[in-house]
């Protein structure tokens, strides 16, 4: 393992944490599965649960330094927060027992079906497009206000986060975009919905059973999670949050919107090629 690309890998989790919402998930996943390609099958495994540890220590700073303003986006979304917790709880256990190599392959599936919704299905590109008066789900509504995240997309969007390692904001971003949201507060409040996924995880994960080639990889885990690794993501991670929240970027709407695309595209073919 490469400390020191994993700590420059580290930077690049920090700026996707503040741009795009992603906790460190899409970016930490398929790089631990190269950093520890010596357990084989068991890489992803390590890398979901590591990926976990990474997002709750991410997203719950980049939710610490948010302004008190933006984070009241997300008034009246405890149930659907409990719902994401209960999901991802599911979740983590589910990739435990998960087949080798299962979670890689159905990652990239899912990021790649993402893909083409964002970019066929109206909302994400063109937020402004309605198809009903009052605007449909996904859609702001007739005053033009940001509609709630539905609770029912708790569970399933826990789960399916949790499992994969990517922490939900493939899915919590498009959806508060086609409610109405700009991309900018949609990535900020993907962070404190991504602590409720993580957390449960990373609980998971810790506590998971070893995996038996790791000594001979010598990889040291706690449970499930690579806390080297980790701790180098982090390392690189912390410092770029905490600028990007008091300085971030002014980026035009729809090229935020094409440049998301654009970062998923890239972590599918990351994911892809290694290992």
């Amino acid at each position: 393992m490469d400390v020191v690309m994993l700590i420059g890998i580290g930077l690049v989790t920090g700026v996707t944490t503040v741009l795009f919402g992603f906790g460190g998930g899409f970016v930490a996943v398929p790089v631990v599965v190269w950093a520890d390609a010596a357990l084989g099958g068991d890489a992803m495994r390590v890398a979901t649960a590591t990926s976990a540890v990474v997002m709750v220590v991410n997203a719950g700073f980049a939710t610490a330094v948010t302004p008190r303003r933006v984070l009241l986006g997300l008034r009246g979304s405890g149930p659907l927060s409990l719902l994401m917790a209960a999901g991802a709880a599911a979740g983590a256990f589910a990739a435990r027992l998960a087949p080798p190599g299962l979670a890689r392959w159905l990652f990239v599936g899912y990021v790649d079906l993402t893909i083409a919704d964002l970019l066929l299905r109206p909302g994400f590109l063109r937020p402004g497009a309605r198809r009903g008066p009052a605007g449909d789900v996904g859609t702001a509504g007739a005053t033009g206000a940001p509609r709630p995240l539905p609770p029912a997309l708790g569970a399933p969007v826990g789960a399916v986060a949790a499992f994969l390692g990517v922490g939900g904001s493939v899915m919590t971003v498009p959806a508060m975009r086609r409610a109405g949201h700009p991309m900018r507060t949609a990535t900020t409040l993907a962070n404190p919905l991504t602590l409720a996924i993580a957390v449960p995880a990373a609980a998971v994960s810790l506590g998971g059973g070893a995996v038996a080639r790791a000594a001979d990889a010598h990889v040291h885990l706690v449970g499930l999670v690579d806390l080297p690794a980790a701790a180098a993501l982090l390392l690189g991670a912390l410092p770029v949050i905490a600028v990007l929240r008091r300085r971030p970027p002014r980026i035009p709407d729809r090229a935020y919107a094409w440049a998301y695309i654009g970062l998923l595209a890239a972590v599918t073919v990351a994911m892809g090629t290694s290992g």
